[in-house]
């Protein structure tokens, strides 16, 4: 296990009023910058002590936090500035071995933590990144832990409003044989989303919420043409995106947002001769600054017992089939 490396500096001059500025109310500001930097900071008035494992992390917790109060002088920040200027100084701890600071979601069910290491990268990578996959099978808390952070964001105004996204295909429907307006032809789609938000914020809230536009649940085609600024965007059931779908979508994000993709590509509902632009975006999107990928796998499961035993069967299935084709070409 790599030692902790500790850094000591002033923040000078000595300000009451632009220190408290800098850590914001409650420290949040030096928590956003401690998340996202995987580093640990404290201070007495403008004395600094930052640490952390990585000597690079503490160079830019140091460069960013000088960078910062110099502009106490004459900017009051929020959430949603501090975080700006955090992807703008493209600074992120991304070593795959690092172990990452616990994310814990307060709403209003109790507090909610990332179970096993997959679910706490996770959560760590949502915080951290302005656009986040989590991809894998059933179960794994892929969408509802994205929309818990939502939910988090909203409560702390680091956004103004959240977008709920899913294609509309299953299965082979199509949208107009279904009965009623557009909402009621849409809402089955989106069921699993409305279950999270109800467990996250209750019946009522989501309604009076909703009806404000504060939050919004669409279907895919919607987003195009659209710029999502101060925004929390969740775009389930990804594996049945085309290319250009996909494209249009990450494309949406404007400053101040977070995107999180979720979706699984042993469930793809699309016609055969259609690739998924999930799949195609792991492939085009890997090694992109500021974009996470999260795989989850059988062992990530959290519903009952069988549901992991169920995935795990197929999964060797489909490995069986996939080693017996290759032989069958070779």
């Amino acid at each position: 296990m790599t030692d902790l490396h500790e850094r000591n500096f002033l923040l000078e001059p000595s300000d009451t009023g632009r220190l408290a500025n800098l850590a914001g109310p409650f420290d949040t500001h030096l928590r956003q910058i401690e998340l996202r930097l995987g580093v640990e900071i404290a201070n007495r008035g403008n004395i600094f002590r930052i640490s952390g494992r990585e000597l690079g992390a503490l160079d830019d917790a140091e460069r960013l936090l000088k960078a910062l109060y110099a502009e106490t002088e004459t900017e009051v920040f929020d959430t949603q500035g501090i975080a700006l200027r955090l992807s703008e100084a493209n600074v992120v701890n991304d070593d795959p071995d690092y172990a990452p600071q616990e994310v814990a979601v307060r709403v209003k069910r109790g507090t909610i933590r990332g179970r096993g290491a997959n679910q706490a990268k996770y959560l760590h990578r949502i915080t951290t990144h302005d656009i986040n996959f989590g991809i894998g099978p059933a179960g794994t808390g892929k969408t509802f832990l994205a929309v818990a952070m939502a939910v988090d964001a909203l409560n702390e105004s680091r956004v103004q409003r959240l977008i709920l996204v899913r294609p509309a295909v299953e299965a082979g429907e199509k949208l107009g044989f279904l009965p009623g307006d557009l909402s009621q032809k849409v809402d089955p789609y989106l069921r699993p989303l409305y279950d999270a938000l109800y467990e996250m914020l209750g019946v009522e809230k989501v309604a009076k919420l909703l009806e404000r536009n504060v939050i919004e649940i669409a279907p895919l085609a919607y987003m195009r043409g659209r710029t999502l600024n101060d925004a929390f965007v969740i775009l389930d059931e990804a594996q049945n995106t085309t290319i250009e779908q996909m494209k249009m979508f990450l494309t949406r994000l404007g400053f101040g947002s977070t995107a999180v993709v979720t979706g699984d590509m042993t469930q793809v509902d699309l016609p055969k001769h259609v690739r998924s632009g999930l799949k195609d975006a792991i492939e085009v999107l890997k090694g992109v600054d500021g974009v996470s990928f999260t795989f989850f796998e059988a062992r990530d499961v959290v519903r009952h017992p069988l549901v992991a035993r169920i995935v795990s069967a197929y999964e060797r299935r489909d490995a069986d089939a996939a080693a017996s084709g290759q032989r069958g070409s070779e």
